[in-house]
């Protein structure tokens, strides 16, 4: 954690044992690894394609190249030596459920969600309160009898491990996290499971399925008969068994997990086919312009024409699709081959012209005998959602050139859509143009000002990192701000921080995001209060 070299972790445990010569401790760094590899908490090591395409595994193991006919990537980096040119790194679940077990503690808060949680119709403080463990406990009764059976929630995303250098790399860790302990445990760093470690450099995308085969086989064993363990609070021997409730992930992984591609006309994965969808010919992207349909039948929005896309709007929310129905629909789908090879990628891409359809593949996890019954299978993490609406919405309000929203191309494609005569641009000098200032914006004194307030606030130890620092009060810009940041400050402070700046609609707009986020993200959800949400805060989010 602290990136100690391997020599001061060595003198260190010399150290240690000069000082305590009767202790069973290591002598080297070395022998501590060896240590802690005999409790059982080992790493495979299994190489694959470069291209994505298989495993150097099972029936593959004995294989010099690349089983897929249209790759032939050899596994090493040269004939003569045996460093494989690509290694998934996979840390076994089995073992590590066991040792949960193994501490009387932990041992029965296995079972919190169980026998000591309060069931409250109207509260929601522990994934068990949600319709989702509720319908998966009713689909999969001999599951639900035995409250030590763990219910997981898988997380992934890719990060850049070389920090801030230029090079580009893209490596996916895999996330496995146990919901049956109490909401104080369950998310903390202790309880997180480090399932796998997807390599780069590049982002693995719709292959991302090869690599999850391991888990996924381990899980169905897991479901189907369990592993033996021991538990030391009833000191018996039980077959624990384990599901898969979830995935979470921001936007993009979420299409790489789900197969249904968030990208291009019909991104929306609630929509699907009926998403309705618009081509910005100046923006050169897609927006997404029939989210008033959501709205009551008689809500004078949908009357609105001007505000909108100079259309009224008759329709009824789509419907949303069961997972036997989505199944059903994945099965009419040509059989996708995984892989990155030249040829491979030719030939997806001719297939991606001709496909009308949004569906990219069948996940992975329809391979899992109750996925198709879940619910819910996937989620958007909220932290990616709330960073990104922050910083949209900032660097609107201060006109920042990387981040505003309001462009020129913007402006054009208002124009072209009929909408907000007052912002379109203004003939100016020569054949230039002038952008007209929005309501929204601040000018450079009320930037001045937002920026010193920010430079003078202070915070509890531990609730927020150090936000005046991100504040260059010159220069009126806000740089290095972390997710968290953003989650403090669309919650706490852009209403305070925009507080007489702007005029009485916009300022009420941004009061009710922060207040609609502040509800969703608290530790107790009420649902009455959600509901409230819904109809009160969600449509003026979405009209913003």
């Amino acid at each position: 954690m602290n990136r100690w070299t391997c020599k001061s972790a060595d003198m260190l445990l010399k150290f240690l044992h000069q000082v305590f010569p009767t202790a069973l401790i290591p002598s080297s760094y070395y022998e501590a690894k060896n240590f802690i590899r005999e409790l059982g908490l080992k790493c495979e090591k299994i190489h694959a394609c470069e291209n994505d395409c298989a495993f150097f595994w099972n029936e593959n193991k004995g294989l010099d190249h690349c089983p897929d006919e249209k790759c032939k990537a050899p596994q090493y980096k040269s004939p003569n030596s045996k460093i494989p040119r690509k290694v998934l790194r996979y840390f076994p679940l089995k073992p590590r459920l066991q040792r949960l077990f193994v501490n009387k503690e932990i041992a029965q808060d296995m079972r919190w969600h169980k026998e000591r949680r309060v069931d409250n119709e109207n509260m929601m403080l522990h994934p068990a309160d949600s319709l989702a463990w509720k319908d998966f406990d009713r689909n999969h009764k001999s599951f639900a009898e035995d409250p030590r059976n763990v219910r997981l929630g898988l997380a992934s995303d890719g990060f850049n491990p070389f920090g801030t250098m230029s090079n580009s790399y893209s490596m996916w860790p895999v996330i496995l996290v146990p919901y049956n302990l109490p909401p104080w445990k369950c998310l903390k760093d202790p309880f997180f499971f480090l399932s796998m470690i997807i390599p780069g450099p590049k982002a693995p995308g719709n292959d991302i399925d090869i690599f999850f085969r391991p888990l996924v086989n381990e899980l169905k064993e897991l479901f189907a008969t369990g592993v033996e363990t021991y538990d030391a609070f009833r000191e018996e021997k039980f077959m624990l068994r384990a599901a898969l409730l979830w995935t979470i992930n921001d936007f993009p992984a979420y299409g790489y997990l789900s197969g249904w591609s968030t990208k291009r006309y019909k991104a929306c994965p609630v929509c699907l086919d009926e998403t309705t969808s618009l081509y910005l010919n100046n923006g050169h992207k897609c927006c997404y312009m029939g989210h008033r349909r959501f709205l009551p039948i008689d809500h004078k929005w949908r009357r609105e024409k001007k505000q909108f896309n100079g259309e009224r709007e008759h329709r009824q929310p789509p419907r949303t699709l069961s997972g036997e129905e989505v199944l059903q629909q994945l099965l009419r789908i040509e059989q996708v081959e995984f892989g990155k090879a030249p040829d491979l990628l030719q030939q997806k891409k001719r297939k991606r012209v001709q496909n009308s359809s949004n569906w990219k593949k069948m996940s992975i996890f329809f391979e899992l005998p109750y996925w198709s019954t879940n619910k819910i299978r996937h989620n958007l993490d909220i932290m990616h959602i709330v960073k990104n609406v922050c910083e949209s919405l900032v660097g609107t309000l201060m006109n920042i050139p990387s981040r505003t929203k309001d462009t020129w191309q913007a402006r054009e494609d208002l124009k072209e859509m009929g909408l907000k005569e007052e912002l379109h641009l203004q003939p100016g000098g020569g054949a230039s143009k002038v952008m007209p200032p929005a309501c929204y914006t601040l000018s450079r004194l009320e930037k001045k000002n937002f920026c010193q307030f920010l430079s003078t606030i202070k915070f509890p130890d531990g609730f927020a990192s150090n936000i005046p620092r991100c504040v260059k009060t010159k220069e009126c810009q806000l740089l290095g701000m972390k997710s968290h940041d953003y989650y403090v400050f669309i919650q706490r402070l852009l209403p305070l921080a925009t507080r007489g700046m702007l005029s009485k609609d916009v300022y009420q707009i941004l009061v009710e995001i922060s207040n609609f986020f502040r509800k969703i993200c608290s530790r107790t959800l009420y649902l009455d209060e959600l509901e409230m949400q819904e109809k009160k805060y969600y449509f003026n989010t979405m009209q913003t």
